[in-house]
């Protein structure tokens, strides 16, 4: 049986914009043939932010440039690139660029397709992919 590849480049992939200094570069997505898993990468511009979320399912994130603040499970941890996290369904977290001057990148990855994100702030939940639906996405 043929086995079934792409190479993605970020370079190549749109940008979507998540407000408050933050963009999104979706990777590994059903766009591309993934039937289990999502993985991306985030920029957040100096003092950018994520609101406190959580997901349904399993997230991993590596730290791939600057600094980061990781508040998970209502403990904060420093992080340096190539630092990675690991967090378990349903507990909450969000990533934060302490830098003043410096971008911060993080590579996160989901382990469902089916991710979605729960706003602790408004209990507002939305599958991950929503926030790479193709009237999100600027190209590049």
């Amino acid at each position: 049986m043929p086995s079934k590849a792409v190479v993605l480049r970020p370079s190549e992939q749109p940008l979507a914009d998540r407000g408050g200094g933050a963009r999104t570069i979706p990777m590994v997505t059903p766009g591309c043939g993934s039937t289990q898993i999502l993985n991306g990468f985030t920029m957040f511009e100096p003092g950018a932010r994520i609101g406190l979320h959580y997901h349904n399912c399993e997230e991993s994130v590596l730290v791939t440039e600057g600094e980061a603040i990781a508040m998970i499970d209502g403990v904060e941890h420093r992080l340096s690139a190539g630092d990675t996290t690991w967090v378990a369904a349903e507990v909450p977290h969000f990533f934060r660029n302490p830098s003043t001057t410096k971008t911060m990148k993080i590579f996160w990855i989901y382990a469902s397709i089916a991710a979605t994100r729960t706003l602790v702030e408004t209990g507002e939940t939305r599958p991950v992919a929503a926030e790479h639906a193709a009237d999100k996405l600027v190209k590049r």
